[in-house]
């Protein structure tokens, strides 16, 4: 291999990289999650209180989920979940999305 070229791999990573990046500018929530993780639900439940509507990503039923996982441990420093975007921007899990929530700060920051 050259220096130039990379792996399938890599290849990989970076599509989904770039994926998850398009999709985060395109909604104003998104919310990477699983379906059995009661954090994600907690995160979910807060935007449903606020009646603001989210692009959800259910990792468990998704094929490239641990691909996916690595990308946003990439991007925000931790590939647990919830991984939860605002306006294109990473505000963190269950807990920090309710504290934000209840805070103000999340409704400041949809308006």
């Amino acid at each position: 291999m050259g220096i130039n070229s990379s792996s399938p791999s890599s290849e990989m990573s970076g599509a989904v990289t770039n994926a998850i990046r398009q999709r985060i500018s395109q909604n104003t929530v998104v919310i990477y999650s699983k379906t059995y993780c009661p954090y994600c639900t907690m995160a979910k439940e807060v935007f449903d209180k606020m009646r603001q509507p989210y692009d959800l990503i259910e990792l468990d039923q998704v094929q490239e989920s641990e691909q996916i996982q690595d990308a946003l441990g990439k991007m925000t420093g931790t590939r647990t979940v919830p991984r939860v975007f605002v306006k294109g921007q990473c505000i963190g899990g269950g807990t920090d999305t309710q504290s934000l929530y209840k805070q103000g700060k999340l409704q400041d920051m949809l308006k």
